[in-house]
Protein backbone atom coordinates (compact mmCIF):
# COMPACT_ATOMS: atom_id res chain seq x y z
CA UNK A 1 0.00 0.00 0.00
CA UNK A 2 1.66 3.39 -0.96
CA UNK A 3 0.90 5.50 1.76
CA UNK A 4 1.55 9.92 0.19
CA UNK A 5 2.37 12.67 2.53
CA UNK A 6 2.66 16.53 1.09
CA UNK A 7 4.28 19.22 2.81
CA UNK A 8 5.03 22.84 1.71
CA UNK A 9 1.59 24.61 2.00
CA UNK A 10 1.21 28.06 3.34
CA UNK A 11 0.38 31.67 3.16
CA UNK A 12 1.78 33.49 0.47
CA UNK A 13 1.36 37.09 -1.19
CA UNK A 14 0.79 37.13 -5.07
CA UNK A 15 3.63 36.74 -7.43
CA UNK A 16 5.68 34.50 -4.88
CA UNK A 17 6.84 30.95 -5.29
CA UNK A 18 6.12 27.48 -3.32
CA UNK A 19 7.31 24.18 -3.83
CA UNK A 20 4.83 21.29 -2.62
CA UNK A 21 6.88 17.88 -1.80
CA UNK A 22 5.17 14.47 -1.80
CA UNK A 23 7.28 12.07 -0.11
CA UNK A 24 6.22 8.33 -0.71
CA UNK A 25 6.10 5.13 1.15
CA UNK A 26 5.20 1.69 1.07
CA UNK A 27 5.63 1.24 -3.05
CA UNK A 28 8.14 0.73 -5.61
CA UNK A 29 8.05 4.82 -6.34
CA UNK A 30 10.37 4.24 -9.25
CA UNK A 31 7.43 2.70 -11.26
CA UNK A 32 4.94 5.45 -9.76
CA UNK A 33 3.29 8.16 -12.39
CA UNK A 34 2.49 11.07 -10.17
CA UNK A 35 -0.30 14.12 -10.42
CA UNK A 36 -1.14 16.92 -8.78
CA UNK A 37 -4.66 18.28 -7.89
CA UNK A 38 -6.43 21.06 -6.48
CA UNK A 39 -9.70 22.18 -4.87
CA UNK A 40 -10.38 25.36 -4.19
CA UNK A 41 -13.59 25.91 -1.91
CA UNK A 42 -16.95 25.41 -3.14
CA UNK A 43 -15.36 24.09 -6.42
CA UNK A 44 -14.78 20.33 -7.62
CA UNK A 45 -11.22 18.92 -7.43
CA UNK A 46 -9.10 19.93 -10.46
CA UNK A 47 -5.93 18.17 -12.29
CA UNK A 48 -2.80 20.98 -12.19
CA UNK A 49 0.01 18.55 -13.54
CA UNK A 50 1.19 15.06 -13.95
CA UNK A 51 4.16 13.18 -14.42
CA UNK A 52 5.65 9.44 -15.74
CA UNK A 53 7.11 7.09 -13.43
CA UNK A 54 10.62 8.07 -14.85
CA UNK A 55 10.31 11.58 -14.75
CA UNK A 56 10.19 12.67 -18.48
CA UNK A 57 6.65 13.04 -19.72
CA UNK A 58 5.13 16.00 -17.98
CA UNK A 59 1.39 17.63 -18.55
CA UNK A 60 -0.09 20.60 -17.40
CA UNK A 61 -3.59 22.34 -16.85
CA UNK A 62 -3.83 25.12 -19.19
CA UNK A 63 -3.68 27.58 -16.05
CA UNK A 64 -0.50 26.76 -14.63
CA UNK A 65 1.39 26.16 -17.71
CA UNK A 66 4.40 28.17 -17.24
CA UNK A 67 4.20 29.03 -14.03
CA UNK A 68 4.22 25.68 -12.11
CA UNK A 69 6.59 22.63 -12.69
CA UNK A 70 6.28 19.14 -11.50
CA UNK A 71 9.27 16.64 -11.13
CA UNK A 72 9.88 13.24 -9.38
CA UNK A 73 12.92 12.08 -7.56
CA UNK A 74 13.35 8.40 -7.64
CA UNK A 75 16.04 8.22 -5.68
CA UNK A 76 14.13 10.16 -2.58
CA UNK A 77 10.79 8.46 -3.05
CA UNK A 78 9.73 12.23 -3.83
CA UNK A 79 7.37 14.00 -5.87
CA UNK A 80 6.98 18.14 -6.27
CA UNK A 81 5.22 21.03 -7.13
CA UNK A 82 7.01 24.11 -8.01
CA UNK A 83 4.70 26.63 -8.46
CA UNK A 84 5.81 30.36 -9.22
CA UNK A 85 3.79 33.33 -9.74
CA UNK A 86 1.45 32.92 -7.20
CA UNK A 87 -2.21 34.43 -7.57
CA UNK A 88 -5.48 34.03 -5.44
CA UNK A 89 -6.71 32.01 -8.13
CA UNK A 90 -4.20 29.59 -7.62
CA UNK A 91 -5.63 29.67 -3.41
CA UNK A 92 -6.69 25.74 -2.91
CA UNK A 93 -5.94 22.37 -0.95
CA UNK A 94 -3.38 20.94 -3.09
CA UNK A 95 -3.43 16.86 -3.61
CA UNK A 96 -0.64 14.82 -5.14
CA UNK A 97 -1.74 11.53 -6.10
CA UNK A 98 0.30 8.13 -7.56
CA UNK A 99 -0.59 5.46 -10.01
CA UNK A 100 1.02 3.21 -12.30
CA UNK A 101 3.80 3.82 -14.55
CA UNK A 102 2.11 6.23 -16.96
CA UNK A 103 0.43 10.01 -16.56
CA UNK A 104 -3.30 10.93 -16.54
CA UNK A 105 -5.50 13.91 -16.22
CA UNK A 106 -8.11 12.20 -14.77
CA UNK A 107 -8.34 11.71 -10.42
CA UNK A 108 -10.68 8.52 -10.63
CA UNK A 109 -7.58 6.80 -12.21
CA UNK A 110 -5.41 7.63 -9.17
CA UNK A 111 -5.46 4.98 -6.46
CA UNK A 112 -3.16 6.14 -3.59
CA UNK A 113 -3.68 10.13 -2.37
CA UNK A 114 -1.80 12.06 0.17
CA UNK A 115 -4.14 13.83 2.78
CA UNK A 116 -3.46 17.55 0.90
CA UNK A 117 -1.90 20.33 1.90
CA UNK A 118 -3.32 24.11 2.01
CA UNK A 119 -1.64 26.95 -0.27
CA UNK A 120 -3.54 30.51 0.30
CA UNK A 121 -2.48 33.76 -2.05
CA UNK A 122 -3.50 36.83 -0.32
CA UNK A 123 -2.42 40.13 -0.11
Amino acid sequence: QVQLVESGGGLVQPGDSLRLSCAASGGTFSTLAMGWFRQAPGKEREFVATINWRGVITYYADSVTGRFTISKNNARNTGYLQMNSLNPADTAVYYCAARGYGTSYDSHEYPYWGQGTQVTVSS
